[in-house]
C-alpha cells in the first residue's frame, strides 16, 4: 500500500522525523518496505506566467515568451512547447537553477543563452524535465491561483514522502490512510483527528428496490440514489495529487471520489449510472451461463461460486470485486446510484485470481472491510460528490440500508499471566490494559483477565494470541529482553559408517557433474511417460499449468535441464541432483516430519551426455556410454562394492539400463535415456542417468586395520571357456566360492576373447562361447606360497568354474 506522507500527518502528526516514523511502524508489524521523494532535488523553480507569446523570428517551432514572476521585470524566454500560450501558469527555472539529472546523471544546470539568436533567460518545464511524470506533450500548467515567483516545490508540496507499506493478512485495518493514521497515534500517542463526517440530508425521496438473496455473500448494503450530477466536472488538482501519489490516476470526477475515499477510509464503493439499472438490484450468487462484462474490458462467465448484483434483466457488477460495463457512469450520465457494501470475506476470497486479475477492491473485501460504517462512508461519497459534481438542481434521496442479520462481535479474552509468557517479559495488567486502550479498543478487567470486544473494524482479533500480539506491537518488539533460550546442548554427531550428503554433492563435482536445483512440482507428462506413474500427488493450487504434481522421481528435472542446455547449444552437459521425491505409501504415519501417507525419500540423480570427455588431444572424441556413467556410480560409492545386473526402467533403454544393489539390495537404477523419449523430448544426443536412494550412498564401511604380508604375491592366469551368457558377476562369485583357505587375495578379469576363425571355433567350442582370462593375486601371512599351494588354488578355482559355470579350461 503507498501513500504520502503529507496526507497521513493531516490525521495524526507525531513530532516525529520520516525515518523514524517509518522505524516506529515497522517495529509495531507495518513494514515500511520503501521510503520515496515525491520529486527529486532541483533549486530555483518559481511559479510563472505567461504574458506575451511571438513566434520566433528564426526558428517556425519555437516562440519568445515573456514570463511574469512576481517581479518588476518580465523574463524573456524562448520555448518550445506546443502550449506555451498567453495566461497560463508555469514552472519557471530561473538563471542558476538546476534540473533533476538527465540520462548521462549529471544536473542540468540552466545558463543565460541564445537560441537561434533570440536571448533567454531561464527555461519553463514540462512534468518530465521536473522528474514528476512521464508526460512531456507540453508544459505542466498549474492553477490560476498559484502564487507567482512562489518555490514550485512548496506550491506543490514536493518535499513530500511517499510511504509504501507490506502488510500481511490480518492488518486490513491499515489498508487506508486514515487507518495508518490511527496505529500511528496509538503507537505514539499524537492526537487523532477523526474525519469529520456529516449526514447530508435528503433533498427527494426516490429510492432504488434492493434485496439481499444471499445473505451469506453480503451483510450489509447501502446505496443512495443522487439526482442531477455534472459527471463532465474536472476532478480537484489536490484530490488528482493525492490519488496519484497513491498510485491511482485519474479518471473521472465520480470514479476520482470513490477511489479517494477507498485510500482514505478504506471502503471500495460503486457508482451506477441509475438510468441504466433496470428495476431494482438483486445482491446473489451467480448462476450457470450468465455472462458479465466488466469496467476493464474483460467479458467473464459466472457461475454460482460467484458473487454479483443483478438487476431484473442483467448481472451488473461482480460483487466486492468489479463493477460492469453495462451501468457504467459516462459524460452523459445525470443520476447514480451510490452503494457500500460489506462483503463476507470468503464469498471474495480467490474470485479475482479465478479470472486473472486484481483489484483494489477485491484486495480490502477478501482481507475484511469495516461493515459498521458503511452508511457513514455514502454520506463522504455524497458530499464530495456534492462540492465537485453538484449543481443547482442536484438532490440526494434517503440512505437505503439493509443488514440480513445482526453483526455481533465475540469477545475475547486476555490472561496477563499468559501474555507475559508468551511474549517473554513480565507485564502488568495495567500494562496490558494501557495498551489495548491506545488501540482503541473497549475491554472490561477482571482480576488477572481482560476481556476485549473487537470493534467492526478488526476481524484479526478472534482468539487470546490476537491480543498478545497487539500487546507485544504496542510494546514495542524492540523492546523486548535479549535472553538467549536456555536449553540442554547435545551434539548431533554423525556416525562414522554415514557420510554427510555435502560429501556426495562434492565427490560428483570431483567427477564432474554441476549440481542443479529444480521445483519439485513438475509436468503431469513426465510422471506418466518417465515414471510409468498413473496416480502422481497432484497440487490443488499449482502455480502452472505444467507444474501440477509433485514428483516422484529427479530424471525428468535433469532431462528439462539437458534441453535448456542444448538449445544454448552446451556440447558436453553433467548435471546431478539431490533432492526429496514424493511417493503414495499408505504405510507412512503422521509425525513431525512425515505426512500420513506419502513417504518423502531424498534421491541423488545425475545425467551425462555430449562427449565423455573435455576437449583434449591424447584421443579420438568419443561419446558418453553406459560404462562411464556406471564407473561413476561406482567411484560415488566406493569403498562400497556395487552389484549390476541388467533390469528395466520406464525411462531407460530396455537394453542398456541395470539396477545398481548393495549386499543385495536394490538401491537405484543407471541406463541410458529410451529411444522414444529421446525423440518425444528432442534430444540430440541420448544422455545417461542414474538414480540412487541417498540413504544407500551415504553409508560407508569403516575402515579397519591389517597388517601387510611380509611374503611376496605370486600371480597365476588362467582362461577358461564359459558360454556367451555368463556374466562379469557370476565369473567373479565363482572364482571367489572356490576353497583357496585365505590364500586368494584378488580376483581381474583382464582379457575376453571371442572366435573369429574356424580354427578358433574349434579351440573355444562353439560361436556361442567366448573365452575369459582371469589373473589370481596370491598371498600367505604365514610363510612363501610352495608351488603345491598356488597349484592347488588354481585347480580349485578351474573345479569351481566348472561346476558352477561349465566352464572348461583352455589350453
Amino acid at each position: 500500500m503507498q501513500f504520502p506522507e503529507s496526507w497521513l500527518r493531516t490525521f495524526c502528526d507525531p513530532s516525529v522525523s520520516t525515518q523514524e516514523l517509518a522505524d516506529i511502524l515497522t517495529m509495531a508489524g507495518l513494514e515500511v518496505e520503501e521510503l520515496k521523494p515525491v520529486a527529486p532535488p532541483f533549486t530555483r523553480i518559481v511559479v510563472g506566467e505567461i504574458r506575451d507569446a511571438v513566434q520566433h523570428p528564426n526558428a517556425d517551432r519555437l516562440r519568445v515568451c515573456k514570463v511574469d514572476i512576481g517581479q518588476p521585470e518580465l523574463l524573456n524566454i524562448v520555448c518550445g512547447a506546443p502550449n506555451a500560450r498567453v495566461g497560463i501558469r508555469v514552472p519557471c527555472a530561473l538563471v542558476g537553477a538546476e534540473l533533476p539529472p538527465g540520462e548521462d546523471g549529471a544536473p542540468f544546470q540552466i545558463k543565460v543563452g541564445k537560441l537561434r539568436g533570440v536571448e533567454s533567460q531561464g527555461m519553463l518545464c514540462s512534468a518530465r524535465e521536473l522528474k514528476l511524470s512521464e508526460d512531456h506533450g507540453g508544459l505542466l500548467e498549474l492553477g490560476q491561483d498559484a502564487p507567482l515567483g512562489k518555490d514550485i516545490r512548496t506550491y506543490l508540496n514536493l518535499d513530500d514522502t511517499l510511504f509504501t507499506l507490506k502488510l500481511t493478512p490480518n492488518l486490513a485495518h491499515c489498508l487506508s490512510v486514515y487507518g495508518v493514521a490511527r496505529e500511528v497515534a496509538a503507537l505514539t500517542g499524537a492526537p487523532l483527528v477523526r474525519p469529520s463526517i456529516e449526514a447530508v440530508p435528503a433533498g427527494n425521496k426516490d429510492t432504488l428496490p434492493v434485496k439481499i438473496s444471499a445473505p451469506d455473500l453480503c451483510g450489509r448494503f447501502s446505496g443512495r440514489v443522487i439526482r442531477n450530477v455534472n459527471t463532465k466536472a474536472a476532478t480537484p488538482q489536490w484530490m488528482i495529487d493525492r490519488l496519484a501519489r497513491c498510485g491511482q490516476r485519474s479518471v473521472t470526477a465520480l470514479v476520482d471520489i470513490s477511489n479517494y475515499v477507498m485510500f482514505e477510509l478504506g471502503r471500495p464503493s460503486h457508482i451506477f449510472d441509475l438510468d441504466k439499472i433496470h428495476g431494482g438490484l438483486d445482491v446473489r450468487w451467480g448462476r450457470p451461463g450468465e455472462q458479465l462484462k466488466l469496467l476493464n474490458g474483460n467479458s467473464i462467465a459466472v457461475d454460482e461460486k460467484v458473487g454479483v448484483i443483478a438487476d431484473d434483466v442483467q448481472v451488473e457488477s461482480l460483487a466486492g470485486i468489479m463493477g460492469g460495463d453495462a451501468t457504467a457512469v459516462s459524460d452523459g450520465t445525470q443520476h447514480v446510484y451510490v452503494e457500500a457494501a460489506f462483503w463476507w470475506p470468503k464469498a471474495v476470497a480467490g474470485r479475482s485470481r479465478r479470472f486473472n486479475f486484481s483489484t483494489d477492491a477485491g484486495h480490502r473485501f477478501e482481507r475484511g472491510v469495516d461493515p459498521g460504517q458503511t452508511v457513514e462512508h455514502i454520506e463522504r461519497i455524497t458530499r464530495l460528490i456534492l462540492d465537485i459534481c453538484g449543481t443547482g438542481q442536484t438532490s440526494c434521496g434517503p440512505i437505503n440500508d439493509l443488514q440480513p442479520g445482526k453483526l455481533e462481535a465475540k469477545p475475547v479474552q486476555l490472561r496477563v499471566a499468559r501474555a507475559a509468557k508468551v511474549i517473554g517479559m513480565p507485564l502488568t495488567q495495567a500494562q496490558c490494559a494501557n495498551a489495548l486502550e491506545r488501540l482503541g479498543l473497549p475491554l472490561k478487567q477482571h482480576d488477572g483477565v481482560i476481556s476485549v470486544t473487537p470493534p467492526s473494524y478488526r476481524f484479526d482479533l478472534q482468539i487470546e494470541e490476537d491480543l498478545i500480539e497487539e500487546v507485544a506491537r504496542m510494546v514495542g518488539y524492540n523492546q523486548l529482553p535479549h535472553a538467549p533460550p536456555l536449553a540442554p546442548i547435545t551434539a548431533s554427531l554423525r556416525p562414522e559408517s554415514q557420510r554427510s550428503p555435502y560429501a556426495v554433492s562434492r565427490l560428483l563435482a570431483t567427477l564432474g557433474y554441476q549440481e542443479t536445483i529444480n521445483f519439485s512440482f513438475v509436468d503431469e507428462r513426465w510422471e506418466r511417460e518417465l515414471c510409468a506413474n498413473p496416480t502422481p500427488v497432484k497440487l490443488l493450487n499449482p502455480i502452472a499449468s505444467q507444474m501440477s504434481v509433485m514428483r516422484s522421481s529427479l530424471l525428468g528435472s535433469l532431462l528439462a535441464v539437458a534441453k535448456f542446455n542444448q538449445a544454448r547449444r552446451a556440447p558436453r552437459v553433467r548435471v546431478f541432483e539431490v533432492g526429496r521425491v514424493f511417493l503414495r505409501d499408505a504405510t507412512v504415519k503422521s509425525s513431525d516430519t512425515t505426512v500420513e501417507g506419502f513417504a518423502q525419500p531424498v534421491r541423488v540423480a545425475g545425467l551425462a551426455s555430449g562427449p565423455s570427455d573435455t576437449l583434449q588431444w591424447g584421443r579420438k572424441e568419443q561419446a558418453v556410454d553406459f560404462f562411464d556413467v556406471k564407473g561413476d556410480v561406482q567411484a560415488l560409492l566406493a569403498p562400497l562394492e556395487a552389484e549390476f545386473t541388467p533390469a528395466s526402467h520406464p525411462a531407460m533403454h530396455p537394453g542398456r539400463c541395470a539396477k545398481v544393489c548393495i549386499a543385495g539390495r536394490m538401491i537405484g537404477y543407471v541406463g541410458e535415456l529410451h529411444p522414444k523419449w529421446r525423440q518425444g523430448y528432442e534430444l540430440a544426443n541420448a544422455p545417461v542417468l542414474f538414480e540412487l536412494e541417498l540413504e544407500a550412498v551415504l553409508m560407508r564401511r569403516v575402515p579397519l586395520p591389517q597388517p601387510v604380508s611380509k611374503f611376496q604375491d605370486v600371480q597365476r592366469d588362467i582362461a577358461v571357456v564359459v558360454a556367451d551368457n555368463v556374466t562379469h558377476a557370476a565369473l567373479m562369485a565363482a572364482v571367489w566360492a572356490a576353497p583357496t583357505n585365505g590364500v586368494l587375495r584378488d580376483a581381474q578379469l583382464f582379457d575376453v576373447y571371442r572366435p573369429k576363425s574356424v580354427k578358433d571355433l574349434v579351440a573355444t567350442g562353439g560361436p556361442a562361447d567366448r573365452s575369459l582370462a582371469v589373473r589370481l593375486t596370491l598371498n600367505s601371512d604365514e610363510a612363501t606360497l610352495a608351488e603345491e599351494q598356488i597349484d592347488a588354488v588354481v585347480v580349485a578355482v578351474v573345479n569351481q568354474l566348472t561346476a558352477t559355470l561349465g566352464a572348461r579350461q583352455r589350453t
